[in-house]
């Protein structure tokens, strides 16, 4: 089994790393419409964050993740979407994190866009194959982010179990590698994607890590009676 002292812990700086959210997660200012422009509504968003339950409501910090590690407001713009992404955990865990902690996953480089509809597509494609239905249509936004860290890497290990296309088999070995890197001191991995070819990924394994959230483009997945769907620019 790959552990972490058997990667190489590389130098990784983007400032555009992609990753797609629902925009049923998508908190849209609410006194927008208040506003003229983003220092108007910086202020009037303090205001509301004073008395707004959406501000305040404390979330459900799994057992392996330390209540300290998670991002405040000072963290700016995007810090409520980090913390979730470490504290909204599956069941069976995702490819480098169990149920008992969360994880940051992007998408990076010259596909980074294409890599993560490609990944976001696989996923739900999967999901709907479990009704026999492929009706539907969901909509989701880019959040952005930058790095500036050391990951370790996972690409020229295209053989190994955890970069296998099939959960059931690269969940296991991933989330074990994954609380290696975590246990070594380590921040995250770098490993091409398994849906699109030549597309790259990373995991970010702490939420401080994160930085400059914004969000970007939305896009329109929508299935229409075939498991690959249409994927239209909405913005």
């Amino acid at each position: 089994m790959i552990r972490a002292t058997d990667l190489e812990e590389v130098e990784f700086t983007d400032p555009t790393t992609v990753r797609l959210i629902s925009t049923a997660y998508i908190d849209e200012p609410a006194m927008a419409p208040l506003a003229d422009d983003e220092d108007e509504l910086a202020i009037l968003e303090e205001i509301e964050g004073l008395t707004s339950a959406r501000r305040t409501v404390a979330l459900p910090v799994p057992g392996g993740l330390d209540p300290a590690e998670l991002l405040t407001e000072a963290a700016g713009y995007g810090w409520t979407y980090v913390n979730a992404a470490f504290c909204y955990t599956k069941a069976t865990g995702n490819r480098f994190n169990g149920p008992e902690r969360g994880a940051w996953y992007a998408s990076h480089g010259k596909d980074s866009i294409e890599t993560a509809q490609a990944e976001v597509a696989w996923h739900l494609t999967r999901e709907l194959d479990a009704t026999g239905i492929f009706e539907n249509i969901t909509t989701y936004r880019e959040l952005l982010a930058g790095f500036t860290t050391q990951l370790h890497d996972l690409n020229g290990r295209a053989r190994n179990d955890v970069l296998n296309p099939d959960p059931a088999v690269a969940y296991p070995v991933g989330q074990i590698l994954a609380q290696d890197v975590l246990g070594s001191g380590g921040n995250g991995l770098l490993y091409p994607s398994s849906r699109l070819p030549g597309g790259q990924c990373l995991v970010a394994l702490r939420p401080h890590l994160v930085q400059n959230v914004r969000q970007g483009v939305t896009w329109d997945f929508a299935w229409n009676g075939a498991p690959v769907p249409t994927i239209t620019n909405r913005s």
